[in-house]
């Protein structure tokens, strides 16, 4: 079977939208699977709907990469999008046409390629995915290096080379996993400027001329499909062999910080997708944080001592389910400086993402690091909670006495990666934390609930401030933790609904 490219795409009798030929607008640092199944899906849905009539260039961000496979198959790809939405079943497929190739600057043919694109007159938009570790001052990155050895070195020469011929600005939208990425980037590329001493005029250029925004990315991606009996099976149905075939969830929504005006220069308003042009996206990422993010930490480690394994299937349980929904809507949402509708809707989302029906995510997974998650993720919502309404939020406090439970129930031992506990069921689990959390459970395994509970409340390291001088608290995590130690998680749970 031939593989995927224009003309065996034609062969095959795909009814989809393709466009073939277009100027190239985007140039992207990363051509890895999240990219290419949430930017490049906006940039395909605005040529489709919007008219935009763009292309996107790839540029492979580190020596090992995708160029080859991105420029065999002319930049055509498979993306499936697959989830539920409200309660149906949903699996779309789609030949993402918005992607012209792939350029390699770790070749010399290739850096020049780089080079030429930063100058081309049809350039507006500059996006970046290279993970958390991207972004980062690099002080071995050199301007004569070829290519520059950091992103943000990259990003600099790039920019340079636009800038000594005599080109407009560009829109910089980053979608690394940090706060204010595109401030961040910014401030690197100036240190840069000054550091390889390319001038005033160019710094006053890339500080008037170049949009950095900070956006906040949101969409789960799986990435290849695994199962070698269903890739058989879609390739023949599809008619074509395809080694990128991408696969992402259904929800996806992208939240750019810009002026007012940046939205009627996207294309993505006028192609009506979930993208959006705000302010800031500080409040956006809150939301993400304290409901996503929240609602996961908030039910998993009960929901595993309950017999749980896998989210989907919490979310088919009265119980679990309706603990998860009354956290979000009684005491988290309450509490978000956004509006109330659009936050319920975001909730409600929630829910279809966790009910997902081709993603097995295991609650072991998800229960990693979970005194920092706590932290992190529950204990503002819970503290804010506090302070407006001058009582305990129930269900948030009842998940603190989940997540102390799941660190001491029945503890066997210490292993060197992990403290290995025994579930009510039967089986053994690893809890993986940081080594003084584990220890520290470790060292209070003999505990009884009122000394342990205190021990772990009054631990500043662990919460940044004593728990035990919020009013009630102590008192009620006793209760609550006595409560699943002698009745189950899932009698706890359904205690506070």
């Amino acid at each position: 079977m031939e593989k995927l490219n224009y003309q065996v795409l034609d062969q095959s009798g795909y009814q989809g939208y393709v466009l073939k030929d277009a100027p190239v607008k985007v140039m992207q640092f990363g051509e890895g699977n999240f990219l290419r199944a949430f930017v490049d899906y906006f940039f395909d849905m605005a040529n489709e709907h919007a008219d935009w009539n763009g292309k996107v260039t790839l540029v492979q961000p580190i020596a090992q990469g995708l160029t080859e496979y991105v420029n065999a198959q002319e930049g055509l790809y498979t993306l499936y999008l697959r989830g539920s939405e409200n309660g149906q079943k949903v699996n779309n497929k789609r030949v993402i046409s918005a992607v012209k190739d792939c350029i390699n600057p770790y070749t010399a043919e290739g850096f020049k390629a780089l080079l030429e694109l930063a100058k081309s007159d049809d350039l507006e938009y500059i996006v970046s995915n290279t993970t958390e570790a991207g972004i980062v001052y690099d002080p071995d990155t050199k301007f004569d290096q070829e290519p520059p050895v950091s992103f943000p070195g990259k990003m600099t020469r790039v920019l340079y080379e636009r800038f000594k011929a005599g080109k407009g600005g560009l829109v910089v939208l980053s979608c690394e996993l940090i706060d204010a990425n595109g401030q961040v980037l910014k401030q690197i590329v100036n240190r840069h400027i000054d550091e390889w001493g390319l001038g005033e005029d160019f710094k006053n250029w890339v500080n008037e001329k170049v949009l950095f925004c900070s956006t906040l990315v949101d969409r789960i991606v799986p990435g290849r499909i695994r199962d070698p009996k269903e890739v058989a099976e879609l390739e023949a149905e599809n008619g074509y062999t395809d080694p990128l075939t991408d696969v992402g969830e259904v929800f996806g929504v992208w939240y750019i910080e810009g002026p007012k005006e940046l939205e009627d220069k996207l294309p993505f308003k006028k192609a009506g997708v979930n993208v959006h042009v705000v302010p800031e996206v500080a409040p956006y990422k809150k939301r993400k944080v304290r409901i996503l993010n929240g609602a996961h930490t908030g039910f998993v480690l009960g929901a595993y001592l309950a017999g749980f394994d896998i989210v989907r299937d919490c979310m088919h349980d009265e119980v679990i389910r309706d603990y998860m929904n009354k956290m979000l809507q009684d005491e988290i949402i309450p509490i978000l400086p956004l509006d109330k509708e659009d936050c319920e809707k975001f909730a409600s989302a929630v829910e279809d993402r966790f009910n997902n029906p081709f993603v097995d995510h295991q609650l072991m997974s998800i229960s990693l690091n979970s005194t920092s998650k706590w932290r992190a993720r529950n204990m503002p919502s819970f503290l804010e909670y506090v302070e407006k309404f001058g009582k305990l939020p129930a269900v948030l406090t009842m998940s603190f006495a989940a997540y102390m439970a799941f660190y001491s129930c029945d503890i066997q031992r210490r292993e060197e990666d992990g403290l290995v506990c025994k579930r009510p069921a039967g089986n053994e689990y690893k809890i993986q934390d940081d080594a003084f959390v584990l220890d520290f459970y470790f060292a209070h395994k003999d505990d009884d609930v009122k000394t342990l509970v205190h021990a772990v409340m009054t631990n500043t390291e662990f919460w940044g401030q004593d728990l035990t001088e919020i009013a009630g608290f102590e008192e009620a995590t006793v209760q609550n933790l006595t409560l699943i130690r002698e009745q189950g998680a899932k009698a706890a749970y359904a205690s506070v609904l």
